[in-house]
């Protein structure tokens, strides 16, 4: 007996670093190529997908800013701009995978992508195509995981899978101690007061304040979205 999705529209948060593979920065065709293969798993069980894609991989703003000494709003529009390379790179793998894609970017760049409007990227949705937000808000300080929630919000989305290395959330990064403990489940204001960088903390309010539930999960075990999206437990659900 085949088994249903429990979600019907869906917002993946893919991080810039989740790009780049086993690369040290930029892109790796390989990755992307992986990335559409389980992206058109998902879309097979009948589930609408929108993703929120960031762009650490190629600049992250915050950062450069405090490296280079240029001013935080400049490197925010720099870190944007990232992001959409990365939406194009995607577009481009998921196309090839035979699934229509179409980029919505938060400043307006009419001959890579289209503007960002609530009501063509529902009915993109609607028409069965995976829309891809760039640019994050538009707005500079504030990030993709703040843009992911908003627009997970605007466009109806019943939660935000937010993909990551490792398989979920726990107590300190278990890759520097051992001895961490994994949550299976956790409440929103217990990773506000706990600071456990789920999301950011504007990003955490909103999903919060709007009853938004986040699952974080490994991206790179194969089949992991489709597993989420069928109600397995795995990774970490905060709700």
């Amino acid at each position: 007996m085949n088994k249903k999705a429990i979600y019907k529209r869906i917002l993946l948060k893919l991080s810039g670093e989740a790009l780049q593979g086993r690369q040290a920065h930029g892109i790796d065709a390989e990755m992307c190529v992986s990335l559409a293969a389980q992206i058109k798993e998902v879309i097979g069980l009948g589930v609408e997908v929108a993703l929120v894609v960031g762009g650490g991989n190629i600049f992250r703003g915050q950062v450069e800013s405090a490296r280079f000494g240029l001013d935080r709003s400049v490197a925010d529009y720099m870190g944007m701009l990232a992001t959409v390379i990365n939406g194009l790179a995607l577009q481009n793998a998921l196309e090839h995978n035979g699934i229509p894609t179409r980029v919505l970017t938060a400043i307006e760049m009419r001959a890579v992508a289209e503007p960002y409007i609530r009501r063509r990227a529902m009915r993109h949705l609607e028409k069965g195509r995976v829309i891809i937000f760039v640019a994050g808000t538009g707005n500079p300080y504030f990030t993709t995981d703040t843009a992911a929630a908003l627009r997970a919000k605007e466009i109806g989305a019943e939660v935000i899978l937010k993909a990551t290395k490792v398989d979920g959330v726990y107590t300190a990064d278990p890759v520097k101690v051992k001895t961490a403990k994994k949550f299976s489940r956790l409440k929103f204001i217990d990773v506000l007061k706990k600071n456990l960088k789920v999301m950011d903390a504007t990003a955490t309010s909103l999903c919060m304040d709007n009853n938004l539930p986040i699952v974080v999960f490994d991206l790179t075990k194969p089949g992991n979205i489709k597993r989420v999206v069928l109600g397995e437990k795995i990774g970490t659900t905060v709700c």
